[in-house]
């Protein structure tokens, strides 16, 4: 498998290029920039006080972001956002940071959508991320569309920018298969991103390069569906690319 995975993510990787390289071309829509997505943000996380004000980053989403290990156990130290929490912290010291987790274990994103605005907006974002297709593989594509669709244009109409990602690996998902649902969904999540301008962490992408690079997938797993701290120190450093210090 290992072989067949190497080649497939050396074919992913080559189609995004070129894929990149037309729309940079046509100028058709794009993901965003990382270097200037989050511009804004940044110049509030390099303030000092007296200047300074709070900055807050809302990870939405299902158990992934929740902290869920080997279920039932949580370690919510473990899980990206809090990665994340301490990344922002050692690169901006002087910054007043509040990562907060409306994550629920067992959601998929109909359900996040319908309480978005009752549980996201109230908690004033700075920055939103979403990551649900681990679990919306059971309602399919284009209700996961529809959901993401609409949490997106909340963020958007609020000018709130959102970084959506792509699912954490799955022990049972045939990562080298582009018609396997975990596939299927990531494709699904790149193509929002670039439609809509937004920011995008292709986490699945990263645990195929750990794959095929000789590592064990079940090394990075708590459980078939779960990332351990090591896969989730996969997806942290490249949420931690669209903060850069200037």
């Amino acid at each position: 498998m290992k072989k067949s995975l190497h080649l497939f993510t050396l074919l992913c990787l080559a189609n995004v290029a070129l894929h990149a390289a037309d729309l940079q071309t046509n100028n058709l829509p794009a993901v965003a920039d990382p270097s200037t997505y989050l511009s804004e943000v940044v110049t509030q996380l390099t303030r000092a006080w007296p200047t300074n004000h709070t900055v807050n980053l809302v990870c939405h989403g299902h158990s992934v972001p929740a902290g869920y290990a080997r279920t039932p156990k949580v370690h919510s130290l473990d899980a990206y956002p809090h990665l994340l929490r301490v990344g922002l912290s050692e690169r901006f010291p002087q910054a007043v940071i509040n990562v907060i987790v409306t994550a629920i274990g067992g959601e998929q994103s109909e359900q996040g959508a319908a309480r978005f605005e009752a549980d996201v907006l109230p908690l004033r974002p700075d920055v939103v991320t979403i990551d649900y297709a681990l679990n919306d593989r059971s309602i399919g594509l284009d209700r996961a569309e529809k959901a993401w669709r609409k949490m997106i244009e909340v963020c958007l109409a609020k000018k709130i920018p959102v970084i959506l990602l792509t699912p954490t690996a799955d022990i049972t998902a045939k990562l080298d298969d582009p018609n396997d649902p975990l596939n299927q969904h990531a494709e699904q999540i790149r193509q929002l991103a670039a439609e809509y301008h937004v920011g995008l962490v292709d986490s699945l992408a990263q645990f195929k390069r750990y794959v095929s690079d000789g590592g064990d997938l079940k090394t990075v797993m708590a459980q078939s569906n779960h990332p351990n701290r090591k896969g989730h120190e996969l997806v942290a450093p490249e949420l931690l690319k669209w903060f850069p210090k200037n």
